[in-house]
C-alpha cells in the first residue's frame, strides 16, 4: 500500500499543475448538472496498477465521483478490458481525466514491464528482481508500488535505508577496505553493508573486507558465474547482486548463473506508459 499522506500529496501536486487556472473547456462546453459514466479501458494487455490513485484523483476534485475497480492491482488484463469505472459530475470527470490517466498509465506500464522481467526468471531459481532508485522525482512511492504489483522487490528506498558503497564512495574513502571499515564503525549495527565492484579483483577485496552484499556492476555472465562459485566457498556467504545495463534478454542466463538478486533500473526509468483510455458513456 501507499501511505495516504504521500498519495494525497502526489495527487494534489499533480492536480494543481493541471487545474491551477480551472478547466476552461469543461466549464464552457458542459452543463454543471450533466452526469458522466466513464470506463478506463486498456488498449493492450497489461498488469493493472493504480486503482487507489485513480480513485483519489477523481474524489479530490469532486467527492461526488464514485470509482469502481474492476481489475485489482497486480492482475493481468487482456486488451479491451475495463480496469476502472468512474461516475459523477461530467465537469469533474473531465477535469480529472488527464491527471488520473497520467499516473495510472505510468504505474501500469511499470507493473507490466516488471512482470516480464520476473517471468523471465526460470522456475526454481532463487534470483529476485529488484528496482533501483532511478525513479521519477516525486513519484517514487507510486513507481515502487508498481514494481511490487508486477512481482518485483524494492531495493533500498532512499539514502538512509541502507549502506551501499558505490564506486564514488570507494574513491572518496580511499578504497574498498577503508570504506567498509568506516561503514562498520559508523553505521547502525542492524544495517548490512553492500559494496559495488566492477571486477573480480575488486570482488576479492570486498570479500576480504567482509561485505555482506556485493553488487557485480556490469559483469559478463561468465564473470557472474565465477563470482557465484567464489561466494559459494565462503561461510557466511555474501549475497550477490547483478546490476548495470541489465536487459530482459539477460535475465534467464544471469539467474541460471546463480546470482541472488538482479537490480534493474529500466523497470522505472525506461518503462513505457501503458495505453489506457477513458471512454465516456453519457
Amino acid at each position: 500500500m501507499i501511505a495516504p499522506p504521500i498519495l494525497d500529496a502526489i495527487v494534489d501536486r499533480a492536480l494543481e499543475e493541471d487545474l491551477a487556472g480551472g478547466d476552461l473547456s469543461g466549464e464552457a462546453c458542459v452543463d454543471a448538472d450533466t452526469q458522466a459514466d466513464a470506463a478506463a479501458v486498456a488498449r493492450k494487455a497489461v498488469i493493472a496498477c493504480g486503482a487507489e490513485v485513480f480513485r483519489r484523483v477523481f474524489t479530490r476534485v469532486d467527492p461526488r465521483c464514485v470509482v469502481e475497480t474492476l481489475v485489482p492491482d497486480g492482475k493481468e488484463a487482456p486488451a479491451g478490458t475495463t480496469l476502472w469505472r468512474v461516475r459523477g459530475p461530467a465537469r469533474a470527470v473531465l477535469a480529472s481525466e488527464r491527471t488520473a490517466l497520467n499516473l495510472v498509465q505510468r504505474m501500469t506500464g511499470i507493473a507490466t514491464v516488471t512482470r516480464r522481467y520476473v517471468d523471465a526468471v526460470p522456475k526454481g531459481a532463487r534470483t529476485r528482481i529488484t528496482d533501483t532508485r532511478k525513479t521519477t522525482p516525486g513519484l517514487r512511492a507510486l513507481e515502487r508500488y508498481a514494481v511490487r504489483m508486477g512481482g518485483g522487490i524494492n531495493h533500498r528506498n532512499d539514502l538512509g535505508s541502507a549502506v551501499m558503497i558505490k564506486d564514488n564512495h570507494i574513491v572518496a574513502a580511499g578504497g574498498i577496505t577503508r570504506a567498509v571499515e568506516r561503514a562498520r564503525a559508523h553505521a547502525p549495527h542492524s544495517s548490512r553493508i553492500e559494496v559495488e565492484v566492477d571486477s573480480l579483483v575488486q570482488l576479492e577485496e570486498a570479500i576480504a573486507a567482509g561485505a555482506d552484499i556485493i553488487l557485480l556492476d556490469n559483469f559478463s555472465t561468465e564473470d557472474v558465474a565465477r563470482a557465484v562459485a567464489r561466494a559459494a566457498s565462503l561461510t557466511p556467504r555474501p549475497i550477490l547482486e547483478a546490476s548495470g545495463g541489465i536487459t530482459l534478454e539477460r535475465i534467464t542466463e544471469l539467474a541460471l548463473a546463480g546470482v541472488d538478486v538482479i537490480s534493474v533500473g529500466a523497470l522505472t526509468h525506461s518503462a513505457p506508459a501503458a495505453d489506457i483510455g477513458l471512454d465516456f458513456q453519457l
